[in-house]
């Protein structure tokens, strides 16, 4: 081999594992951070200065927390993964990132939000501690526990919320904290009831083991119960929050929000059980529907 060979070769190394490292890092799902920017928003605070840089180094802190569990729970599943006809593809899967490199990077992108939270207030340090602790059990093994699983995802999204409000200092109305709550559950049951809808259609090794201790019946359950909660929650809190109470078009919203919850229930029920952001921006609809929602919040908080 030339030496010229050599060195393409050599070259080649950091470059799979600098692009195996991004797309280990999930780019796809940071959409899901924007939640942070939520509780400053309807507050009518987000666009001033300083709760705009607060919300801002949020949405980093979350997502290079995220990014950090993300890494040690491929890594935790790569011998599972392996075995997938679609996961083996992943970085760590598939070899193009060590084990060694994923455990390592995962731990100081975890060591790194919570230093920046520093910056902020030792309030969101408590927040974000919270959140990658919850996900370092989920990873290593709070994953197999039945209905705990689903609780350990949904607060997530819940921690996502609660973080945008703990560092820009905006109230949170505990209505809000539910809506967000028993919304993050409805996401999150529906994926399993699709996914279990599957389970007879794919060979059982390949499927989430916790998925055998569910009956579809159960999840269904546990679906429309949450499904319930969460439009009594958004009406709740539409209603008794100012600056949203004071504005028809707090009431208004209420009919795009029930109606995206039924959409997405169609979806689901056709059994799409891919990612919550994967259903969403595969049907037409509900990002149309989501504007409508968004354009009707805005004008409750922002004109009133």
């Amino acid at each position: 081999m030339s030496e010229t060979t050599q060195a393409q070769t050599t070259a080649v190394k950091p470059v799979r594992l600098i692009l195996g490292l991004i797309a280990a890092i999930r780019p796809k799902q940071w959409i899901k951070n924007v939640l942070v920017a939520t509780a400053p928003f309807v507050a009518g605070q987000l666009f001033t200065e300083h709760v705009l840089l607060a919300t801002i180094l949020a949405f980093v802190v979350f997502t290079v927390a995220a990014a950090g569990t993300y890494l040690i729970n491929d890594a935790r599943d790569v011998e599972a993964d392996r075995r997938h006809p679609k996961k083996r593809f992943r970085p760590i899967a598939s070899g193009a990132v060590p084990l060694s490199v994923a455990y390592g990077v995962g731990v100081v992108l975890m060591l790194a939000a919570l230093a920046l939270c520093l910056l902020v207030s030792w309030q969101l340090l408590l927040v974000i501690a919270a959140y990658e602790v919850i996900q370092l059990a989920y990873c290593f093994g709070l994953k197999h526990q039945p209905v705990l699983e689903m609780f350990a995802v949904a607060s997530g999204f819940v921690l996502r919320a609660v973080t945008g409000g703990v560092a820009t200092e905006v109230k949170i109305s505990p209505w809000f904290v539910m809506f967000c709550a028993f919304g993050a559950l409805y996401m999150v049951a529906g994926k399993r009831a699709a996914e279990r809808a599957l389970i007879d259609k794919k060979d059982q090794k390949l499927t989430r083991k916790v998925l055998h201790s569910y009956s579809p019946s159960y999840l269904r359950f546990v679906w429309a119960l949450a499904a319930t909660v969460t439009v009594v929650m958004y009406t709740l809190w539409t209603l008794t929050v100012h600056p949203i109470s004071s504005s028809v078009w707090s009431w208004i919203s209420v009919v795009p929000f029930v109606i995206a919850i039924l959409r997405y229930a169609v979806d689901v029920d056709n059994h799409a059980a891919g990612a919550p952001e994967d259903i969403v921006l595969g049907d037409p609809v509900l990002p149309i529907l989501g504007v409508l929602w968004a354009a009707t919040v805005t004008m409750a908080v922002y004109v009133g």
